[in-house]
């Protein structure tokens, strides 16, 4: 037997930031995102090796071992690792089957996509598949959190694993001892096509480890730091601004909430901008943006910036000649899947 899983990569819109601790557990923290068509991909299958081997195809980087707690190596092939023993663990009475592991994804790790959290939900989504796990959206992403923060001590939030797993436009709310509320958006036709013909997301060229960002962030708060602080209530606010905007239909009050939650989110943490950052947004508004963020933590990866639609080409032009790429997206309204093939 043959499963097969995908998840959705997601842009934060505004908010991003709120659902990561302390902040979240002292004061509830607001975010506001959308999914992608572009995904992180794992499948499973029985190893014809009598192994358990795990293989993360983008990154060339495979292991074959004895079935058994896998000791996380890290690098690529931690994530699969720390899902195979919290399965076995947790829902297969410490069995640990001969299996084979492949993953990739559209968009390298640090792109600002919640990549690696997207990953992960894909591997539980497959091994629920697999094994006839019974999890629904909400308990596929609380695990996948517990073992990317819990079992493999990964420094993030709570966003990418919920947006994975329940897919669209979401108003997500974060509160203490892991109680998270998902409030699926029921966007207007032409709010969604709009919005699609508006926005521009590039890759500036670096990847970057979010982990630094996030660590700066908590401490910031953790020290009640005051100009750290305001701006995470501005972008919980801001994030419900963003969430009315969109029902309403309220494209101009769209991209003057993102603009502003960027200018915001700059303050939580000094690695969260650069010079490069800077030169790419003053560029863009150069040639017709009218709001900028960069997605996930910041520092680099992915830059997200909206326009009118009549300017989208001459703004697509400026930034291929800056030595990133240009990626066509669409949202999906599709979360976390899964198949069989016999």
């Amino acid at each position: 037997m043959i499963v097969r899983s995908r998840a959705p990569l997601r842009l934060g819109l505004a908010g991003g930031g709120t659902d990561v601790s302390p902040f979240s557990d002292q004061h509830g923290g607001h975010v506001m995102n959308v999914t992608i068509d572009r995904y992180a991909y794992a499948t499973i299958d029985d190893s014809a090796s009598g192994m358990a081997e795990f293989h993360a195809m983008d990154a060339q980087c495979s292991q074959v071992v004895e079935p058994a707690r896998m000791s996380i190596t890290g690098g690529p092939l931690q994530l699969a690792q720390g899902v195979y023993n919290r399965i076995c663990e947790q829902f297969l009475e410490g069995r640990h089957p001969a299996i084979r592991i492949r993953t990739h994804s559209d968009a390298p790790p640090g792109s600002g996509l919640g990549s690696s959290s997207t990953m992960v939900v894909a591997l539980v989504t497959a091994f629920a598949e697999y094994f006839n796990l019974p999890l629904g959206e909400y308990e596929v992403a609380h695990l996948a959190y517990s073992i990317e923060r819990s079992d493999l001590g990964l420094a993030g939030g709570k966003q990418d694993q919920y947006a994975a797993a329940f897919g669209g436009f979401n108003f997500m709310e974060f509160y203490a001892d892991d109680r998270v509320i998902v409030n699926p958006l029921r966007i207007k036709d032409w709010v969604w096509a709009e919005l699609e013909a508006s926005l521009v997301l590039y890759f500036t060229g670096v990847s970057r480890e979010s982990a630094k960002i996030i660590d700066e962030q908590a401490r910031n708060v953790r020290e009640g730091k005051n100009q750290s602080l305001e701006a995470m209530f501005r972008l919980k606010d801001e994030a419900v601004q963003m969430k009315e905007a969109l029902l309403r239909g309220d494209l101009n009050r769209f991209a003057s909430v993102m603009q502003s939650g960027w200018e915001a989110k700059k303050k939580m943490a000094n690695s969260i901008s650069n010079e490069r950052i800077d030169q790419l947004e003053a560029l863009a508004f150069q040639h017709g943006a009218r709001a900028t963020k960069v997605s996930g933590a910041g520092g680099g990866g992915f830059m997200m910036f909206v326009c009118d639609p009549g300017d989208r080409l001459p703004l697509i032009r400026a930034l291929s000649a800056t030595g990133g790429s240009v990626y066509d997206t669409h949202f999906t309204p599709h979360g976390a899947s899964s198949w069989k093939i016999a």
